[in-house]
């Protein structure tokens, strides 16, 4: 068997799976700059796969030729893959006799792509899941396996909705496999009217419109924390927002005022306030809101 994956998301994955079967080799991303000094940094399947003595292969992309000779050396009978970033050419797909299974964190075929957690939470679902797939050469089009759904929590933020769908995965990922390697299982097709996309994040959708409600600038807060991170400007410079919620009190303030709301630093909005419970001014680190009020004297005045 051979795992593909790269971020903590997918390390459940790989620890179910070297527990309970040969883990010949690992795919993953290559090492990336991280931190303030943008030192390389390995991904967190290659830290725990060398600790285990399995064979790790970082191919920039996975048509490399190198790459595609070290998959047949390994022969796996099955591939497993959890957020490995990279579509898995024709030629990877038919090479293991029982094809490439897929852990995707959602109830598909509703949010297909890159950031199915940020997406639901971003939308206001009430409901998501972890989806057993196996692979074919489109986007997360292949037929399903099993789906285990996962209520999503009203405090839930993208790390903590993604750490308990990355255990729930592990889990139906060792409950699917062995009536799939026995034919029990079989994969049924996805109904690809229903299909809605969650396109790949960049740090520049972390910028909340504060003209938009409240409540949906909340819920974006929660999505994009960790990554890419909420954050709006004040005086010229850079405010990460990492908690905030959200007051549907009518305020007569044009959107992007500064106000406040019982002590705390809260912004106007299209509708309502979104009061401020954790930011990280330019340079320095997170601190509640009230400790930042203690430093910015000029925010505002209650209205």
């Amino acid at each position: 068997m051979v795992f593909m994956g790269s971020p903590e998301f997918a390390l459940p994955c790989l620890e179910a799976l070297a527990g309970n079967y040969p883990v010949v080799g690992v795919v993953t991303q290559p090492d990336r700059p991280a931190g303030r000094g943008r030192t390389l940094s390995p991904p967190a399947v290659k830290t725990f796969a060398q600790a285990r003595g399995i064979p790790v292969i970082q191919p920039r992309r996975l048509k490399e030729s190198q790459a595609i000779e070290q998959l047949h050396a390994w022969k796996p009978a099955l591939i497993v893959v959890a957020a490995f970033g990279q579509i898995l050419p024709s030629a990877v797909l038919e090479l293991p006799a029982f094809g490439a299974l897929n852990v995707h964190a959602s109830l598909l075929p509703r949010w297909r792509g890159a950031a199915p957690v940020q997406a639901a939470i971003l939308h206001g679902d009430e409901t998501t899941g972890i989806t057993i797939m196996q692979m074919d050469p489109g986007l997360d089009t292949g037929p399903i396996l099993s789906q285990v759904s996962e209520p999503i929590r009203s405090g839930d933020t993208g790390a903590s909705l993604s750490q308990r769908l990355a255990d729930l995965g592990a889990r139906a990922l060792l409950e699917a496999i062995p009536p799939y390697l026995s034919g029990e299982l079989q994969p049924a097709p996805q109904d690809d009217r229903r299909a809605t996309y969650a396109p790949m994040l960049k740090k520049s959708d972390g910028e909340l419109d504060l003209k938009q409600p409240a409540e949906v600038l909340a819920q974006r807060v929660r999505a994009f924390n960790p990554w890419p991170g909420a954050f709006t400007t004040w005086q010229g410079q850079l405010l990460k927002i990492h908690q905030a919620h959200a007051v549907t009190a009518q305020v007569n303030l044009a959107p992007g005022t500064t106000t406040l709301h019982h002590d705390q630093p809260a912004l106007s909005t299209g509708a309502g306030l979104l009061v401020l419970d954790e930011v990280q001014p330019a340079g320095k680190k997170p601190m509640p809101g009230k400790v930042f009020l203690r430093g910015a004297r000029l925010w505002a005045q209650t209205p």
